[in-house]
């Protein structure tokens, strides 16, 4: 969900960038973004999180 975009600071300053703004919102709100299925495991055994962040972490290395 993009949040980033609705905090940003804008004006619009005429009847047609208004009428163009409120139509831009009624269609975001007529066409919902599906939502998205994922699959996750919940990791509640300390051992099993040192070892998925171990994981995690050799496979981060190479990115910096």
């Amino acid at each position: 969900m993009a949040t980033s975009s609705i905090t940003k600071n804008f004006v619009i300053s005429s009847q047609k960038q208004v009428e163009i703004f409120a139509d831009a919102i009624e269609a975001s709100a007529n066409n919902p973004t599906p939502p998205i299925n994922v699959s996750a495991t919940f990791l509640t055994d300390p051992k099993d999180i040192a070892k998925f962040m171990e994981k995690r972490k050799k496979a981060n290395t190479g990115n910096k």
